[in-house]
C-alpha cells in the first residue's frame, strides 16, 4: 500500500520549500502552502524561472509570523494572519493568466526582498475574502476547487520510485543525483512503481484516528492532471543556481523519455491533485493511502 514518505509546503511561491512531519490538509492545498507571492511593484509575479536566487530565500512556520531568512539578510517577520495586515492595499494579480488576489504585506518586506533580489519587489498575502477558481475544465469530480497563489492546482504528488529511475537514469550518463525539491510535491509517495502516479485516479485515506481538527476524517484527493514540467527543476535548490557541469538536467534526460503527446509534447513529471473530502484532517509522514488507478478504457 502506498504510504506518504514526504510532506512539502513552500509558504512564498517559488521560495524555498519545508519539510513537516505532519500538515493539515485544507481544501485549497497543505495549509499555509503558496500563501505569499513576491511581486514586482505592478503586481506581476516573480519566480525562479527567471530568478533562480529566489530559491535561496527560506522560510519558518513560526507561532504568529512567517520568518524569512536569506544569506547576508536580516531575519524578516509578517504576520501569517492576513488580519494583523490591518488596512493592507489590495492587489489584483495573475498567477499566468488566472487572476488572483494579493494584500500588500507593507514597504518593510518590499524593501527586504528588493535588496536580495536587486530589483524592486514587493510580498503579496492571498487575500482570504477572495477566491481564486481551479479550472473548470479539470474539477467536475470535486464540483469546483480553489487555490491561493500555486501555479494552478492545490496540491502536486510524486512518487519516490519516479525519482530514483530519473536519478539512475541521470547517474548512467555521470549526471549527479538530484532531490526531490527540484519538482517541489507537496506529497511524496512510497509504494508506488516508477511513473505509477500517472495513472492514479484517486488517493484515500481514514484518518479518524489522528485527525484534531473536528473536520471529516475521510481524506479523498482525486488526481486530475499531469504536471508538465518548464526548466525550472534544472535549478540546484541549495545554490540558487543551476549546476555549472550540467546546467540542462534533468530536463535533457527527461526530454528522452517523459515527453508526452497529450500535453503539446511538453515533458511531465507528477500529478496534480484536488481534495475532494478530508479539509481540516492532518496527513503524517508515514500514514497509508489507497490508491484507486485507472487507465482511460
Amino acid at each position: 500500500m502506498p504510504t506518504i514518505s514526504e510532506l512539502f509546503v513552500y509558504p512564498i511561491k517559488s521560495c524555498a520549500g519545508i519539510a513537516l512531519r505532519e500538515a493539515r490538509l485544507l481544501a485549497t492545498g497543505l495549509e499555509y502552502d503558496r500563501n505569499w507571492m513576491i511581486t514586482d511593484p505592478d503586481g506581476a509575479m516573480l519566480t525562479q524561472r527567471a530568478y533562480p536566487r529566489m530559491a535561496l530565500i527560506r522560510v519558518e512556520i513560526g507561532d504568529a509570523d512567517l520568518i524569512v531568512s536569506a544569506p547576508g539578510m536580516p531575519v524578516l517577520r509578517t504576520p501569517l494572519d492576513a488580519a494583523r495586515l490591518g488596512a493592507a492595499v489590495k492587489v489584483e494579480t495573475k498567477v499566468w493568466r488566472d487572476a488572483a488576489y494579493g494584500l500588500d504585506t507593507g514597504d518593510e518586506a518590499a524593501a527586504w526582498f528588493t535588496e536580495f533580489l536587486g530589483l524592486p519587489a514587493r510580498l503579496l498575502r492571498f487575500n482570504p475574502a477572495r477566491e481564486r477558481i481551479v479550472d473548470p475544465g479539470y474539477t467536475a469530480s470535486t464540483g469546483g476547487a480553489t487555490t491561493f497563489f500555486a501555479d494552478g492546482f492545490p496540491l502536486l504528488v510524486i512518487g519516490q520510485a519516479s525519482l530514483d529511475d530519473l536519478n539512475a537514469r541521470l547517474n548512467g550518463k555521470g549526471a549527479p543525483s538530484i532531490r526531490i525539491d527540484r519538482f517541489r510535491p507537496n506529497i511524496v509517495l512510497s509504494g508506488l512503481d516508477a511513473y505509477e502516479e500517472d495513472y492514479v485516479e484517486t488517493l484515500s485515506a481514514d484518518v479518524a484516528a489522528t485527525n484534531t481538527a473536528g473536520d471529516d476524517p475521510h481524506v479523498e484527493l482525486r488526481l486530475v492532471k499531469l504536471c508538465s514540467r518548464c526548466p525550472m527543476p534544472n535549478i540546484d535548490q541549495a545554490r540558487g543556481a543551476p549546476d555549472p557541469a550540467w546546467p540542462n538536467e534533468p530536463t535533457d534526460t527527461m526530454l528522452g523519455y517523459r515527453v508526452n503527446a497529450n500535453f503539446q509534447g511538453a515533458v511531465t513529471f507528477g500529478n496534480n491533485a484536488l481534495v475532494a473530502s478530508g479539509a481540516g484532517a492532518w496527513l503524517r509522514v508515514g500514514q497509508q493511502v489507497e490508491a484507486e488507478l485507472g487507465f482511460g478504457d
